[in-house]
């Protein structure tokens, strides 16, 4: 990535439309980044992401079924796995019930868990752009910068959606990795580790995407250079990996 400074001050012009910032998020993302310098509206690409998510849990509760994702998700846990096997019927059935439970309150609730996540990430982010690096970007313009980022994430989803609806297979869902958009999708359910299966998993297709994407956005509204930004966001999502690569490897 180029190391040029990136626009200094607001935007200027008319600008984009919101609709207009959407599409050349996938087409120009500079441009969409530029103009939240002169707008920091976010309410476009959140809206999209919680449509999608809402169809995505309508989908996979409705066609891929909550038995088969509860007894997916102790599959991928061999201490969740060993808890339930050694149990007596009674309590397996109640740690069943309370995985279900989860699975029903996290899917449905994902537009409130959008925003919740988005503030955080957007905390995080101009905090290390501003205090690390000298940004001076503002919290209303990164937490644009993050729900214009992750748009790809919506067009995954989407894909998933399709997929459940053409027929995707109940038995070999993993709601935590459900495209081969990543190598880790190909070993999960083998021989291998399940930290290696959770590191290769998280070099993912659409988390790249969405991570340059940020690199792009962070370096133009906090006025740091592109590699800066690029440590930044990459930096930590190299930590949430790792955070997840140890979770697997406690877990078994």
């Amino acid at each position: 990535m180029s190391d040029v400074i990136a626009v200094d001050g607001q935007a200027s012009g008319s600008g984009l439309s919101q609709t207009e910032r959407v599409v050349d998020t996938f087409i120009a993302p500079s441009k969409t980044f530029t103009d939240i310098l002169r707008d920091s509206s976010w309410w476009l690409p959140y809206l999209i992401g919680a449509i999608i998510g809402c169809v995505f849990a309508f989908a996979v509760l409705n066609k891929i079924g909550l038995p088969a994702l509860v007894e997916s998700t102790i599959h991928q846990s061999k201490g969740l796995e060993d808890q339930v096997t050694q149990a007596t019927p009674e309590v397996a059935a109640q740690i069943r019930a309370r995985i279900g439970t989860n699975f029903k309150f996290f899917l449905y609730a994902s537009p409130l868990l959008g925003i919740i996540i988005g503030v955080i990430c957007a905390a995080v982010l101009l905090g290390t752009a501003n205090f690390v690096f000298g940004g001076k970007a503002k919290f209303k313009q990164m937490l644009a910068v993050w729900f214009y980022g992750v748009l790809p994430l919506t067009l995954f989803y989407l894909l998933v959606i399709v997929s459940v609806y053409a027929g995707l297979a109940g038995d070999s869902f993993n709601i935590n990795n459900a495209l081969g958009t990543n190598i880790g999708y190909y070993m999960a359910g083998g021989d291998s580790p399940r930290w290696l299966v959770a590191l290769l998993s998280a070099v993912d297709i659409f988390a790249i995407w969405s991570a340059c994407l940020l690199t792009i956005g962070v370096s133009i509204v906090a006025g740091i250079r592109r590699s800066s930004a690029a440590i930044v966001v990459f930096g930590w999502w190299f930590l949430f990996a790792m955070l997840k690569v140890v979770g697997a490897a406690v877990t078994g």
